[in-house]
């Protein structure tokens, strides 16, 4: 019975880190995806951004955003901060196998250090989220100091109110791995940046004309998109948390293949939809359209079937298409599109679980959604704000035009284009 144990609890821990492996790597996707939609004279910026912006946010989940957001104890509203993470990890359910393996194993415990990698590469893709929409204009440094904030205190905060056993989570809002937690978090940050920040200069013309402004390197952006596709599997999949056993095995399947599906959907329909508006299968948008499904099926990748999954992804290839072009009239200078992807169809995620899943309602969704947008919105504006009157969130007209490579980097991406002596 003990090796039993031992191995399913070996089991369980590897496939928690495998799936944090996987999530680790849409780091590299989301690196790709916004070195191929910004201009190369921005590219070696963007790629210092998303690499540093996870090293910030280990280095402030491990400081106390874990803890945070995985408290002992709480009031369901304020954690009991408890900062002993850092020095070393929770393995209690190892503890207890040894002096009685019979006794606690319910197929929900793995090592405390496999959950703590498994959630900080979440807290990374969250923050990932705001460099793509704030990017081309935004001070490097700017934008580093509100990573700080964001991974170490935003993000975990609302992160236990659902998913720590907060008040959210009492209120049965349903979110299995992160559509709002994550992506809808992620976007709110985004989107207060934005509004602070401004459009780039010749985006939109003084008549309301939207000008293109076209990225660098699309085969770039592609790479990416199929990278967080691959990486979504470890997102949703690991979400399910264990494997061990043939039930959980089954639920893990059914979670490969309707994240899959809902991709496929989202796909399929942003393409349509380019097509009809535009006359042309606009390649962003079907990027976008991929990214779009597997937001939308990200807060319930379970309890739907296969169908329900690529309708709930075809809705959200649509939704992403209207929505990026709503932003545009509306002057929000978004230029990967990371606000519509994930927070125009992390709303539309939340609100189709209760369409799949019996156990949530519309009301609890709406509710669920409504806090994380008003949390995310008012603590990212006071932080952003802050960093603006302290620092200024934006370069120089000149620096824009320049290219943040070589202002804010001092090299070239693709230096093969540049003229030199």
């Amino acid at each position: 019975m003990e090796d039993i144990l031992n191995l399913r609890y070996a089991l369980d821990t590897f496939y928690f880190l495998v799936s944090g492996a996987l999530v680790m790597w849409m780091a590299a996707g989301f690196a790709m995806l916004e070195a191929g939609l910004v201009r190369s004279k921005n590219t070696a910026e963007i790629l210092t951004k998303n690499v540093a912006l996870f090293a910030i946010a280990s280095i402030m989940y491990m400081l106390m955003g874990y803890n945070i957001m995985y408290p002992a104890d709480g009031t369901g509203v304020i954690p009991a901060f408890d900062f002993s993470f850092m020095f070393g990890g929770d393995n209690a359910a190892a503890d207890v196998l040894k002096t009685d393996p019979a006794a606690w194993y319910d197929g929900s415990y793995y090592s405390g250090m496999s959950d703590f990698f498994f959630q900080v590469v979440f807290v990374a893709t969250a923050m990932s989220i705001v460099s793509g929409a704030v990017a081309e204009r935004m001070k490097l440094w700017a934008f580093l100091i509100f990573s700080i904030f964001m991974t170490g205190f935003i993000y975990p905060m609302q992160g236990y109110w659902k998913w720590g056993g907060g008040f959210l989570d009492a209120a049965n809002f349903q979110d299995f791995a992160g559509s709002g937690v994550v992506h809808l978090c992620g976007a709110t940050a985004a989107l207060v940046g934005v509004l602070l920040l401004g459009a780039r200069k010749g985006k939109y013309g003084a008549n309301g004309e939207v000008h293109p402004i076209p990225g660098a390197n699309m085969p770039l952006a592609t790479l990416g998109t199929f990278i967080l596709w691959l990486g979504w599997f470890g997102f949703n999949g690991g979400s399910e948390l264990i494997l061990s056993s043939v039930d959980e095995a089954n639920a893990v399947a059914a979670v490969f293949v309707n994240t899959n599906m809902a991709a496929a959907g989202g796909v399929v329909a942003a393409m349509i939809l380019s097509r009809i508006l535009f006359g042309k299968t606009d390649l962003t948008m079907v990027l976008n359209g991929a990214l779009a499904g597997l937001v939308a099926i990200t807060a319930e990748p379970l309890a739907g079937s296969p169908l329900a999954s690529t309708l709930v992804g075809a809705v959200g290839g649509v939704i992403v298409v209207l929505s990026i072009i709503a932003f545009d009239k509306m002057k929000i200078d978004d230029p990967v599109g990371a606000i519509s992807v994930h927070g125009t169809v992390g709303m539309w995620g939340l609100i189709a679980v209760a369409f799949t899943n019996s156990d949530a309602t519309f009301g609890d969704q709406l509710y669920g959604l409504a806090v994380i947008f008003i949390w995310t919105f008012v603590a990212a504006g006071i932080v952003w704000f802050g960093i603006k009157m302290v620092m200024g969130l934006r370069v120089s007209e000149e620096e824009e035009y320049e290219g943040l490579d070589l202002t804010d980097i001092g090299l070239e991406a693709y230096p093969e284009f540049t003229s030199g002596k």
